[in-house]
């Protein structure tokens, strides 16, 4: 990794799916050690396949992948080969949605995901010295009965979890279908989060403030066909974790450079940029950041007000948000 200016920011990333950082060759190594043979002849053709048409073409690779987790050891390897990926490029925290109705759906049970997934946090925090926050997702393709029953599972991991989002196929599953799960999970005392206006239109984010009681959008790019929703969306300092090539790969947008970014950030929005699943979008979080300050022109205190954004908005303690704030102040 070239030792820069991008490197050496401290970024913390707000929209990661931890399934998503599952790299071919990893893939490959965690198959061979469950026994389970994959649909691909090797490396190279795993790879060939991460070309995506839409959002579901991608949803249905995603699963595949996840179908070589299998034990507490998977999951820490699997988190453990994305946390020293991102701290060599100068991430120093992560927030990670974790989605355990694909895992309990092949018979995995949530200790184990949650066994492996602990200590490599705990791992990350004293040998990288790389925080992170678990954030419990929801299935939105998944009735809400499949997501409240979820909920109530995984008390007894709360104590893991700083928040409950919402992710997966987006169209024809608005926030709304949700209500009394983040309802719930509010007075368990959990902060909320969901996926909005990525694939669904300007109305699912409006869904997702209003009926989830949302503190982040995640995604949230086609704010801009609402001009009233994006004034609300400034006036009410509302973070936007945006994830630019992500949103290339998946069509959202044909070109970075006509991506809405440069107008969200003319009208106020409280902009993150995020890597959301690295391994089958072309780059974590420094590629995020170079991309965009190659299309985009932005300077050097654009990008590091935005790394601030992301520390600003994070869920972790004071002291650790102070000695962020401080390491990107002199940066």
């Amino acid at each position: 990794m070239v030792d820069d200016f991008l490197t050496r920011l401290p970024k913390a990333e707000l929209h990661l799916h931890i399934e998503g950082t599952l790299e071919p060759e990893l893939m490959f190594a965690l198959a061979e050690r469950n026994a389970i043979t994959l649909p691909y002849a090797d490396i190279d053709a795993a790879r060939a396949a991460y070309d995506f048409r839409d959002l579901q073409s991608f949803l249905d690779l995603y699963f595949l992948g996840m179908s070589v987790l299998v034990g507490a050891e998977d999951f820490h390897d699997l988190a453990m080969d994305y946390f020293r990926r991102a701290a060599a490029e100068g991430v120093v925290h992560v927030e990670m949605h974790i989605d355990p109705q694909a895992h309990l759906a092949r018979g995995v049970p949530l200790a184990e995901v949650m066994d492996g997934l602990v200590r490599a946090c705990d791992t990350a925090r004293e040998e990288l010295d790389l925080s992170s926050a678990m954030i419990l997702a929801f299935l939105r393709d998944k009735p809400a009965e499949d997501a409240m029953a979820l909920l109530e599972q995984a008390k007894p991991f709360l104590h893991h979890f700083s928040a409950v989002g919402l992710d997966s196929a987006e169209q024809g599953n608005p926030p709304s279908k949700f209500r009394d799960v983040f309802a719930r999970a509010r007075e368990l005392g959990l902060a909320r989060v969901a996926h909005a206006g990525e694939e669904g239109p300007p109305s699912y984010i409006r869904e997702a403030l209003d009926e989830l009681d949302v503190c982040r959008i995640d995604h949230g790019v086609r704010v801009v066909e609402d001009m009233e929703l994006m004034e609300r969306l400034a006036d009410e300092g509302m973070v936007l974790t945006v994830c630019p090539l992500s949103n290339v790969r998946l069509k959202v947008v044909e070109r970075l450079e006509d991506h809405a970014l440069p107008r969200l950030l003319d009208a106020g929005l409280m902009i993150t940029l995020n890597s959301d699943d690295p391994a089958y979008f072309g780059g974590g979080m420094r590629d995020n950041f170079a991309a965009c300050q190659t299309a985009f022109g932005w300077s050097d205190d654009t990008l590091r007000w935005l790394a601030g954004n992301a520390i600003e908005a994070a869920f972790m303690d004071d002291t650790r948000r102070t000695e962020l704030l401080t390491r990107l102040a002199s940066a």
